[in-house]
């Protein structure tokens, strides 16, 4: 018999094993609430860098929209497959986990990977973040998004092995749920960017 194990009127109690899964996701509402705050700052930035072009493009120069809405079709896509993953999971069926998670990757992939070409492309042409103000609350905003997107597929990457290796556990099950409160929160942060940077840099 375990030493956390007491017997009390002939009925094992077990200490020590408690349920600590809802704190753990109390704990990450707590962190995405500090992430709240770092992106309201790198929006606030932005705003107030936004006019500041220094004689250089503005966001009519440089953003073009049909490649935004993919990147955003993308990013929304992989939102609602996440959450396809979170129902089977609840139905312990592992391999549509696995399924939907793979998918769900692939779009997010495909949106960092038109991310970067964007950089890519604005850099090469003489358009990095130290031309201007604008640039450069520009580069901040959405890079600190993009970083995050790819910790998540890291982070997703890893739950794939895990729920492959171990299956769906009460652990795996939990951290599920936090990469998914994770990923709707970046979906949410990336409506606000493509509402205020791109929609409105193409029509102001």
């Amino acid at each position: 018999m375990s030493t956390d194990t007491v017997i009390h009127t002939g009925v094992p109690v077990h200490h020590g094993h408690h349920d600590n899964g809802p704190l753990k996701v109390f704990g990450f509402w707590i962190y995405l609430m500090s992430d709240l705050i770092l992106f309201s700052c790198l929006f606030a930035t932005y705003v107030v860098l936004l006019p500041g072009t220094a004689g250089g493009p503005s966001g009519k120069d440089i953003f073009e929209l049909p490649f935004v809405l993919t990147e955003t079709f993308l990013l929304l896509f992989s939102s609602i497959t996440y959450g396809f993953a979170i129902l089977a999971m609840n139905k312990s069926k592992q391999t549509q986990v696995l399924l939907w998670l793979s998918i769900t990757f692939l779009f997010g992939a495909g949106f960092i990977a038109m991310e970067i070409y964007e950089f890519h492309h604005l850099i090469a042409h003489g358009m990095g973040p130290d031309r201007s103000g604008f640039l450069s609350g520009f580069f901040a905003l959405v890079g600190t998004h993009g970083l995050h997107v790819t910790s998540g597929l890291i982070w997703m990457a890893i739950m794939m092995i895990q729920v492959a290796g171990r299956g769906l556990t009460h652990v795996n099950r939990t951290r599920l749920m936090c990469l998914s409160l994770f990923w709707h929160f970046l979906d949410i942060v990336w409506i606000c960017v493509f509402s205020v940077v791109y929609l409105m840099g193409v029509l102001l």
